[in-house]
């Protein structure tokens, strides 16, 4: 079975998300595509998100209706900060889950040499970076390629539509009472709306 892995705060999830899974599933012809929502990000450990059980409500709601979407809750599940690393190597160790497909959107990709053993991660996944709007990929994987010899082998480029929309984008128009209609499923909104999320 071939598994494409989309993780990431999902605070909350958009349009984007969806988007870039969809078109993974088509285009590499995934089996699966597992939307993995992070317990406690290592490198948010100091900004406040929204709890796992509201994310995770939400995630359930954007993802029910497609049959090969799949909610993972591996690293909500796990106490502490959350590592990819540490997942990639649960995937294959407890579930038999063997070089997976991991889609991160390119303005992850400056930050990835941080990460805990970026070495092995990009050993033990295939890498598929989606396009973000003002983000020059050749340069980004460039650079990435200086930081970690040999990693730009083992990355893919997602060729799909630029998608300018983000989860800061929405949190921000929620607080200034803009309208987010259509940047976020319909449920996901009733949801956010009727929780009173991301309210000043």
């Amino acid at each position: 079975m071939t598994i494409g892995i989309i993780g990431g705060t999902f605070d909350p999830i958009h349009i984007g998300h969806l988007i870039a899974a969809e078109h993974a599933w088509t285009k590499l012809g995934l089996d699966r595509v597992l939307f993995m929502p992070a317990g406690q990000p290592w490198f948010k450990a100091n900004n406040g998100i929204t709890t796992a059980t509201h994310r995770l409500a939400m995630l359930q709601l954007a993802i029910s209706s497609n049959p090969h979407f799949e909610l993972c809750t591996v690293e909500v599940e796990r106490p502490g900060p959350s590592y990819t690393i540490d997942t990639m190597v649960e995937f294959r160790d407890k579930r038999g889950i063997q070089y997976p497909y991991f889609i991160l959107g390119m303005d992850s990709i400056a930050g990835l040499p941080l990460w805990k053993e970026p070495d092995k991660l990009l050993q033990m996944c295939r890498l598929v970076v989606v396009p973000r709007s003002g983000l020059d990929t050749c340069e980004a994987l460039k650079t990435l390629g200086e930081a970690i010899h040999g990693s730009i082998d083992n990355v893919r480029h997602l060729d799909m539509p630029v998608m300018d929309v983000s989860s800061s984008e929405i949190r921000r128009r929620i607080a200034c009472g803009e309208s987010i209609k259509y940047l976020v499923p319909d449920a996901v909104e009733q949801y956010i709306v009727e929780h009173r999320l991301y309210l000043p």
